[in-house]
């Protein structure tokens, strides 16, 4: 009888204890974001583990669910080039045709043209490297544009697929329609990107004329697309105020970033409303960081 009893209150709390489990889950919603694991000295990028990611919510853990590499059937990646068609990359095409033609068989490449607030699309995401470096020419020269209104163009016509969608600018950031410090454009380009989960990557190339050596124009589009990377997890690559001798070096960094970067996904509670929070990840592995959006888009609880 004294078995019996025992087991019954066993029974009973395990029950109990599933359904405030259970309780406590609900209202939750999943959230995947793209994370890359860097190195915070060296180049040799740490192992993290499931175990080893923190998601923090203000003081709060929130639960993850899921830290897939994106390796082997999960490696898909579609990577947009996109050219401002008011910079002056120089010789610098070459290089990008290499970048490009160096790329894993397992990476669509798309190249457009920015200018007008729009994307000028000259090759679709394609597996077929050689095509999409043939898509590359010369910038046409036109100013009086905002590369921030491209992006936003863009992302609002990319189809969601399985794969990561990521975006690397050749860009000098100067918008000459928005050229105070607070940028509509910038912000809307970031909302978007958060919520589409898209990496916003950049390398900055000298703006042609009178805006391109104007000392505060030109910092203001390095601050601009530095915040547009922070808020997407991704870079910004400059090396002063003239376009780089090479963009090899950065091209060769972002390729490695690109190899170690992993789908997160956590559980955060919804409310009433659809709306973004902020987010912050953190490790206690060695050495290793984690660079992710610092916001995501959390929709209405049902």
């Amino acid at each position: 009888m004294r078995t019996r009893n025992i087991s019954c209150l066993l029974a009973f709390a395990l029950a109990l204890g599933t359904g405030w489990a259970q309780q406590a889950a609900s209202g939750t919603v999943p959230v995947s974001v793209v994370v890359s694991v860097e190195a915070r000295h060296g180049k040799d990028v740490p192992t993290v583990y499931k175990e080893d990611v923190k998601v923090l919510q203000g003081k709060d853990r929130l639960q993850v669910t899921e830290w897939v590499p994106f390796q082997g059937n999960d490696a898909g990646l579609e990577l947009f080039l996109l050219i401002d068609e008011a910079t002056d990359p120089g010789s610098q095409l070459d290089d990008l045709r290499k970048f490009i033609n160096e790329l894993p068989a397992t990476t669509a490449v798309g190249v457009g043209y920015m200018h007008n607030g729009t994307v000028d699309v000259r090759q679709d995401p394609t597996t077929d490297h050689a095509q999409a470096a043939k898509a590359l020419r010369i910038p046409s020269g036109l100013t009086g544009s905002s590369p921030y209104l491209s992006v936003t163009d863009l992302i609002k016509r990319w189809p969601q697929t399985k794969s990561r969608h990521e975006i690397l600018m050749i860009t000098s950031g100067i918008d000459e329609l928005q050229e105070g410090p607070d940028n509509s454009y910038l912000n809307e380009a970031i909302e978007h990107a958060q919520r589409a989960g898209v990496q916003v990557y950049s390398i900055y190339a000298t703006h042609l004329g009178h805006f391109g050596h104007t000392f505060w124009r030109f910092n203001l589009g390095q601050s601009n697309l530095s915040q547009l990377a922070d808020a997407t997890g991704a870079e910004s690559y400059t090396q002063g105020s003239q376009t780089p001798i090479s963009f090899r070096p950065f091209l060769d960094e972002f390729a490695d970033r690109l190899r170690h970067q992993f789908k997160l996904t956590f559980l955060i509670r919804a409310g009433d409303k659809a709306e973004y929070r902020h987010i912050k990840l953190e490790t206690e592995v060695h050495n290793a960081e984690l660079a992710t959006q610092d916001r995501v888009y959390v929709p209405a609880g049902r």
